[in-house]
């Protein structure tokens, strides 16, 4: 495509923050069903009690609670209205105007728990275009925070920026201020979802509090309905 004389702004990165309107009601049971199901897994894998634990992907299948169909439905909601407007500018501009049914596969979803300074390394997720983490449960903010080694950074999600793998020892200066700060970290807030690219690499940084960890992660693939993923001179899947 050719460039008009004018500034812009290529490849953003979107993320998309949402609240759990029953996330109260919902957070409490959600503990006890994943202690019950962290029970029988790690008997099954022969595990022991670890400060950190990670399900199988197939909770949408395993939980039948009508608390948990409202939640898969809030998920669905918030990874079709973050692709929207994520995509508002890339898709047919007809669809801008008569709108596109969309369909949000959600092609795994499991939850981790972590404890006494546990955490889940820099990675990526792959065979999806988008991911989300919901927080269940940590401590309060006051709490958390205090950590004497931890502080502010206590059981967050780091972010890091497309342009991170490529800082090492750059220069920087204010003609590149605009790629600070390479990362930025998001706070375990109980009812809160963060949807944001499968691409995007992340970290779950080290925590330890009074309150497990105890977040639900899940992978999405989003298509028109009755296909159509065609776009750009290239086939979806």
């Amino acid at each position: 495509m050719a460039l008009e004389p004018a500034f812009h702004g290529l490849w953003p990165t979107p993320i998309g923050v949402h609240r759990f309107a029953d996330a109260d009601a919902l957070n409490p049971l959600l503990v006890r069903v994943f202690g019950a199901l962290r029970a029988t897994q790690a008997h099954a894998r022969g595990e022991g009690a670890g400060a950190f634990f990670a399900s199988d992907d197939d909770l949408l299948q395993r939980v039948k609670l009508q608390e948990w169909q409202r939640f898969v439905r809030f998920v669905v909601d918030s990874v079709r209205d973050t692709v929207t407007r994520a995509n508002a500018h890339a898709w047919p501009e007809a669809w801008a105007t008569r709108g596109v049914d969309l369909q949000v596969r959600l092609e795994g979803m499991w939850f981790q728990v972590a404890n006494g300074g546990a955490f889940h390394d820099v990675h990526t997720h792959g065979n999806a275009s988008w991911s989300g983490v919901y927080c269940v449960q940590a401590d309060a903010p006051e709490a958390r925070t205090r950590h004497p080694v931890y502080g502010a950074a206590n059981g967050v999600t780091r972010f890091y920026g497309p342009p991170f793998s490529h800082l090492g020892g750059a220069h920087v200066d204010l003609g590149n201020a605009y790629l600070q700060p390479p990362h930025v970290d998001v706070e375990p807030v109980p009812g809160q979802l963060v949807i944001f690219p499968a691409w995007l690499a992340h970290q779950a940084l080290p925590y330890a509090g009074g309150l497990d960890r105890v977040i639900v992660s899940f992978n999405a693939s989003v298509h028109a309905a009755g296909g159509g993923d065609r776009l750009h001179g290239y086939a979806g899947t």
